[in-house]
């Protein structure tokens, strides 16, 4: 016979008793080492998974796969498909939101979810969840109500507005308010503030939807008081100024102030409408924090009506908040987008909560998530990396060197774009040759994205940074580290968890 008959016919002999060692799906099934699995996650997603498993491996040891022959003709070879299928049918259960370590160094971070909730709104929601309520239901006249009237008259006793209400975040608020008040008309911004925000959102695409039309005034560095009067026309429906948000003109520059435009609207009989963006309630320099515009203040400059963001610098869940004139929060009641915008009973009891906390101002800082990440001392956060670095060392093993170092953290999320915040971060170092740095950085960010709870950090000059201000709960930090340092080890993986053997790699890590 032929050499190559001769390799092919033992090739198609290996094969065929490869692919017989495989077991079938009953069997699998049926093993007293899948019978918590079954009872778990139910027979038939455990039998999709069995089939999905198999049939990635047929498929492999037909195509030559030499780490799936290795594996299948290894004796450990039924506890590893054991250890596959709980890995995948659990993967197919888990969910996809999942919680993180904020690392990263933007305390209000929006890919990260924005501000976290303080105790009192968690409570709140879970009991809003759980039963029925009163959401639009008036207990004492026993008709229909109104769900603004939760938060309403708090979002009036801490802003001093005549009315308020709530939809689904700030671009809503935004678009609900020019859709209400300059339909088909002219509304004059300043070419300054015509803003994109993240994902490519802008302030043109939004008069677009709202079905307005934008006249800009101004220039982008300059633009005056004059540039507004002399562009108002028959047309006009609104002023609108808008939170330059992520970004700040320095240097030749000048705008015009809410002061100066509430003035000049109200001589033209127009409304002044301010998206501020963040929305802070109180004072922040009162903490230590640079100095923002507040809502009360943007009112008493003359707006008509002022819009923000509730998961920004007021540290609640994800809502728009419009408040200011009564009349013109009426007419927005009246539009039919504001049911299309409406938020739901978990927002209301989730936001109710968080407003409550402002009455009591002088103890935010340690009651509001936000604010206590945001104040933390530098001195704390230092202590902390200190504490830290020894064990964060051992659990990545040589082949990350690990060393405490000062870094500047970001409020974000478009709040006080220029401002930093003196803060201590570890700085992750893997070990690598010149050339394949790039490579061991992005493997090491993504091992900790990996983690039971990923952890985001930031990837700086060669480095990846892990900036402490937002870490509390450390214990968790350091047992997933440890973990992880432990399985790697136990692989043969010798150099940390960004070694890049690859057949360590095949061994599971």
């Amino acid at each position: 016979m032929p050499a190559s008959k001769d390799h092919d016919a033992r090739r198609a002999a290996q094969l065929g008793r490869q692919l017989r060692a495989l077991p079938s799906i009953d069997r699998l099934l049926n093993s007293p080492e899948l019978a918590g699995l079954v009872d778990e996650f139910g027979f038939e997603a455990c039998k999709r998974a069995a089939r999905d498993e198999l049939a990635g491996l047929r498929t492999a040891l037909r195509d030559g796969d030499p780490v799936v022959a290795a594996r299948v003709e290894s004796d450990d070879f039924p506890a590893s498909v054991f250890a596959a299928l709980q890995r995948r049918v659990r993967a197919r259960f888990s969910a996809s939101l999942r919680p993180a370590f904020n690392l990263s160094g933007v305390v209000v971070h929006t890919n990260l979810g924005r501000s976290i909730l303080p105790p009192e709104a968690l409570q709140a929601i879970a009991a809003a969840a759980a039963n029925a309520c009163n959401l639009e239901y008036d207990l004492a006249t026993g008709q229909r109500g109104e769900r603004d009237e939760h938060v309403e008259a708090l979002l009036c006793e801490l802003t001093g507005a005549e009315a308020a209400t709530v939809v689904n975040n700030n671009a809503a608020a935004v678009l609900l308010m020019l859709n209400t008040l300059a339909a088909g008309r002219e509304v004059l911004v300043s070419r300054g503030e015509l803003v994109e925000i993240g994902g490519s959102f802008r302030m043109p695409e939004v008069m677009q939807a709202a079905h307005c039309i934008l006249r800009e005034v101004g220039t982008t560095n300059r633009t005056h008081r004059h540039d507004y009067a002399s562009a108002i026309g028959e047309n006009t429906a609104l002023l609108l100024k808008v939170h330059t948000s992520n970004y700040a003109v320095r240097g030749f520059s000048k705008s015009v102030s809410g002061l100066d435009l509430g003035e000049l609207a109200r001589e033209r009989g127009l409304p002044f409408c301010h998206d501020l963006g963040s929305g802070a309630l109180v004072e922040l320099e009162r903490f230590g924090l640079p100095q923002t515009l507040t809502v009360a203040e943007a009112l008493a400059e003359g707006a008509g009506l002022v819009s923000f963001s509730g998961d920004k610098l007021l540290g609640g869940p994800q809502a728009g908040i419009i408040a200011g004139s009564r009349e013109l929060v009426e007419r927005m009641r009246r539009n039919p987008l504001k049911r299309a915008l409406r938020v739901d009973k978990i927002t209301i009891a989730a936001l109710v909560e968080v407003l409550k906390l402002y009455r009591d101002p002088q103890r935010l800082p340690e009651r509001l998530p936000l604010l206590a990440d945001l104040t933390r001392p530098a001195a704390e956060i230092r202590a902390l990396g200190e504490a830290l670095l020894e064990d964060v060392g051992e659990a990545l093993g040589p082949g990350v060197e690990v060393s405490l170092v000062a870094c500047q953290s970001q409020i974000g999320s478009g709040a006080l774009p220029l401002e930093q915040l003196a803060s201590s971060a570890l700085r992750l170092a893997p070990a690598a040759a010149k050339g394949a740095r790039d490579a061991a950085l992005r493997r090491l960010a993504r091992e900790l994205r990996g983690l039971p709870r990923p952890v985001i950090g930031r990837i700086h000059d060669g480095c990846v940074l892990l900036d402490l201000r937002c870490l509390r709960d450390t214990q968790r930090f350091l047992a997933q580290l440890r973990e992880a340092g432990r399985r790697c080890s136990g692989s043969g993986r010798e150099a940390g968890i960004v070694e890049a053997d690859s057949k360590a790699k095949a061994q599971q890590c």
